[in-house]
């Protein structure tokens, strides 16, 4: 009998010391197997951080190629712009150049002079004194130029910058043809400034030679151009 318990006890200690093994192998395992979990997961995760890091590296990269762009892009439509704006003023100086030198025809508001020899010639006096000469409708002319006026006429007749005026008897030339008074000098721009400028400083000097002056401010006046396209 006692040998059976011995017997009983020693296979009692090696089932334990085997379930003691298994139980530690057991836990072993899981703690291994958790640590490879964690180990995967640490990897994926440095893995998706470096990945982040390049997606941040590349868009700051993308971003810095985009403001260089449209910096580019801004520095091109600017150029554009000023382009345009230069074409746009020579287009302009062009217009009011050959509306100076009388190659277009031109319409607005201005002014009309009227020059006439004087109808009172006193008694004795010499009658070349009363009566328009070309100084007198130069003066007008340059008046009128220097206060903006775009396009000027004599008797309908467009002039130009190298227009020639010139007295011959009781008539005036001008480019050629020529005109008996009174004369009447049209002028397009601003009517209310060139009308002032006129009274300002030519109409007392004129009248005071004798001559005959009206100024009239006029809405709507016309030219043909000096210069014909088939000329």
């Amino acid at each position: 009998m006692r040998k059976i318990k011995g017997t009983h006890l020693f296979l009692s200690l090696i089932l334990l010391v085997t379930g003691f093994i298994l139980s530690f192998s057991y836990q072993r395992a899981q703690i291994e197997k958790q640590n490879v979990v964690q180990n995967n997961e640490w990897k994926k995760e440095d893995s998706l951080r470096s990945q982040i890091l390049n997606l941040q590296k590349t868009n700051r990269e993308l971003a810095g190629d985009l403001q260089s762009l449209q910096q580019n892009v801004e520095k091109k439509e600017n150029k554009l712009a000023d382009q345009e704006e230069i074409s746009s003023k020579l287009v302009e100086d062009l217009k009011e150049l050959r509306m100076v030198v009388g190659n277009v025809k031109v319409k607005g508001e201005g002014v009309e002079v009227t020059l006439q020899d004087s109808s009172y010639i006193p008694e004795g006096e010499n009658p070349n004194d009363y009566i328009v000469h070309e100084e007198h409708i130069r003066s007008v002319i340059d008046e009128l130029h220097v206060s903006g006026a775009e396009a000027i006429a004599i008797n309908g007749q467009r002039i130009s910058h190298d227009t020639y005026i010139a007295c011959i008897g009781p008539v005036v030339s001008v480019d050629g043809n020529q005109y008996p008074a009174p004369f009447v000098i049209t002028a397009i721009g601003n009517s209310t400034t060139l009308e002032k400028s006129l009274n300002l400083y030519i109409v007392d000097k004129i009248v005071n030679d004798g001559v005959e002056v009206r100024v009239e401010q006029e809405s709507a006046i016309e030219m043909e151009p000096f210069i014909t396209e088939e000329g």
